[in-house]
C-alpha cells in the first residue's frame, strides 16, 4: 500500500542575490498591496514562478513581508527608534 505522504518538491531553480534584491526593491517601493502577477511584470527581467515563490517565501520567513489574500506588502523597518518605542511600548 502506498502511503499518502506529501513531500515538499525542491526548487528547480534557485534565486540568486541578484534576483532577491530586485525584488526587495520593487516591493520596499509599493505603497500599496501587490499581487505577484503584477510584481512579475514590475521586474527587470522574466522570473519563473516558483522561483518567485521562494524568494517570497524567505522575506516572508525573515519577517520582512506579509504575503495575504489582498497581495503582498513590505513591512520591514530596520530603525532603531522604532524597535526602542516597541521595547517601551504597554502590553494589552
Amino acid at each position: 500500500m502506498q502511503e499518502l505522504v506529501q513531500l515538499e518538491k525542491e526548487p528547480l531553480h534557485y534565486p540568486n542575490l541578484k534576483t532577491v534584491l530586485m525584488v526587495e526593491e520593487i516591493l520596499k517601493k509599493e505603497q500599496l498591496p501587490i499581487k505577484r502577477e503584477a510584481l512579475k511584470r514590475k521586474l527587470e527581467r522574466q522570473v519563473q514562478h516558483q522561483t518567485l515563490n521562494v524568494i517570497l517565501q524567505y522575506l516572508e520567513d525573515s519577517g520582512k513581508i506579509i504575503d495575504g489574500h489582498k497581495g503582498i506588502v513590505w513591512m520591514y523597518n530596520p530603525s532603531s527608534k522604532l524597535a526602542k518605542a516597541v521595547e517601551r511600548g504597554l502590553r494589552v
